[in-house]
């Protein structure tokens, strides 16, 4: 389940691979992608930079050219060197980037679109998001105060707004609420200042733990599982994501779900380490 770090480690990954690199071969089985290619060529242009906003990945071309992609719930950018064998069917390929040594590919991304740097600045997907977990420039007091915007909403709902904060998904959402003792159906309004600032600190420091493999040479592509617990134990890697049931790590009261915002989506909280 792709989610701000994951968007952070491919981009860096493809970063490494593919910047200061000349395209040499672009495929995409997305017509509005084909038909700006066909009117200006993606190969020929280099390759000047990848970063993630959130959970978006942009891809910086020469000649004032941005791929914009979004993964939502199943994508995925795959790197190969030239000749090596896909991991993937190619009936799951929806672009292809290609250069002399190095072939990226996007499996199953449901959302990819061409900006300039203009329109992309006017594309309320990326211009309107809160600010980054993960960005060195995070604006802490900018968060917060975006938080309090939504006083009547519940901090899970909130924590998974990308409006509000950028880089957030659905396991990290339960994460943070049990590292801070929140419970997750509680609203904002009803945060003390000590408990946003706890909300906003743990998630840069769990997706920050999250993206710190990679500081070599070497291209990074997957670290496994995510971690926040600290533990070595693969078995012990997440407070109370997907462990309805189990017992609490810190007090061994059962672990509770249930669905919550207009997605429905799963939320897992101790209901000891995070009265109501």
């Amino acid at each position: 389940m792709p989610e701000g770090d994951t968007i952070f480690r491919s981009a860096r990954a493809l970063h490494q691979a593919l910047a200061g690199h000349q395209v040499t071969d672009f495929e995409t089985e997305y017509a509005p992608l084909a038909s700006a290619n066909d009117q200006s060529p993606v190969a020929g242009r280099t390759i000047e930079q990848v970063e993630s906003r959130g959970k978006w990945l942009l891809i910086h071309f020469s000649g004032d050219l941005i791929l914009a992609t979004h993964m939502l719930m199943s994508g995925s950018w795959h790197i190969y060197k030239v000749g090596e064998r896909w991991k993937r069917p190619r009936s799951q390929m929806r672009i292809v980037l290609g250069t002399a040594d190095m072939v990226a590919v996007a499996f199953n991304v449901p959302v990819a679109r061409f900006h300039t740097a203009r329109t992309l600045q006017r594309f309320a997907g990326v211009a309107g998001l809160g600010p980054d977990v993960l960005s060195r420039e995070f604006a802490a007091d900018e968060a917060a105060a975006r938080l309090l915007e939504h006083a009547g909403e519940e901090v899970g709902n909130v924590l998974l707004n990308q409006r509000v904060l950028a880089g957030i998904g659905n396991v990290f959402k339960s994460e943070i609420c049990f590292a801070c003792g929140v419970h997750p159906f509680r609203k904002i309004a009803s945060l003390r200042e000590q408990e946003i600032e706890c909300l906003l600190g743990t998630a840069r420091r769990f997706l920050a733990a999250n993206v710190a493999d990679g500081a070599g040479d070497g291209i990074v592509t997957y670290t496994g599982g995510r971690r926040t617990t600290g533990s070595s134990n693969p078995a012990a890697r997440l407070w109370v994501y997907h462990r309805e049931g189990e017992a609490c790590r810190r007090c061994g009261t059962t672990i509770l779900k249930r669905k919550q915002g207009t997605g429905a989506r799963s939320t897992f909280w101790c209901p000891d380490c995070q009265k109501e």
